[in-house]
């Protein structure tokens, strides 16, 4: 995809699309990129963290508010436990390194996912970064890690039969909004837009619930290698859909 100006705060124009406030992204290609270069996959991994931290700069450079990032799927287990032990590296040293900046720019940081399994610095480490950067609000940045839609689901509904039981709520108040309450991401707003890097075309378990109503812009462009300007892409291609919401269109 070609390069594109980026997006204006506001609609394209008069009865156009409104500007996007949340961006979710499948981060997929670190692989190939590694071994279209004779790498290492954990080499791929290293510079799809440099991709991430350039796609949460464009991200506030566009004008967004949200920022989702699926950084670790619960599927990811299966890969070789050298490459687990790895990627559990990686976003260690991501909080580690990141976190002050973030923390100096405003940004809130939020990692859904299922904690149980991580290992206790880990996920001390997760909790450091959502506590420190607790208050902040200019812009938000959600890591999903050890995650998957279908679980985040059973989790939810775990959680609001558990609260049936209790007494706290009757079955037949829970409606879509209330089980919101019990997902994850029950404090940010649906994505308006998923990118998905290295030319497959699925959703791979992620944010099931969420992106109901997203639109999709799958990119042949591998991670490691997404720009500002492959973002910036991607959004106009985003307001040149029409959504319709189970609607009518204007045409």
């Amino acid at each position: 995809m070609s390069a594109a100006p980026a997006p204006s705060a506001g609609p394209v124009e008069d009865g156009g699309v409104p500007a996007p406030k949340h961006v979710a992204i499948i981060m997929d290609g670190n692989g190939r990129w590694a071994k279209a270069r004779g790498l290492a996959r954990t080499e791929g991994h290293k510079a799809g963290v440099e991709a991430a931290r350039r796609a949460v700069e464009a991200a506030r450079d566009l004008g967004l508010q949200y920022l989702t990032l699926y950084s670790f799927s619960t599927e990811n287990w299966r890969r070789p436990a050298g490459e687990v032990r790895d990627l559990m590296g990686l976003l260690r040293q991501f909080i580690v390194d990141d976190l002050p900046k973030l923390k100096r720019e405003g940004c809130k940081v939020v990692i859904i996912g299922d904690r149980d399994n991580l290992s206790m610095d880990l996920k001390a480490l997760v909790h450091r970064a959502e506590s420190e950067t607790r208050d902040n609000a200019s812009f938000v940045l959600q890591i999903a890690f050890n995650y998957g839609g279908r679980d985040e689901i059973v989790r939810a509904a775990r959680a609001a039969a558990k609260t049936a039981a209790s007494g706290a709520l009757k079955p037949e108040d829970i409606t879509e909004k209330t089980f919101e309450t019990f997902l994850d991401t029950k404090d940010c707003p649906d994505p308006d837009l998923v990118i998905r890097t290295s030319g497959e075309k699925r959703i791979s378990n992620y944010l099931l619930w969420q992106a109901a109503y997203a639109e999709y812009v799958f990119l042949d462009v591998l991670w490691p290698d997404f720009s500002k300007e492959v973002f910036a892409g991607a959004i106009e291609e985003y307001y040149r859909r029409e959504r319709r919401y189970g609607g009518v269109g204007g045409n």
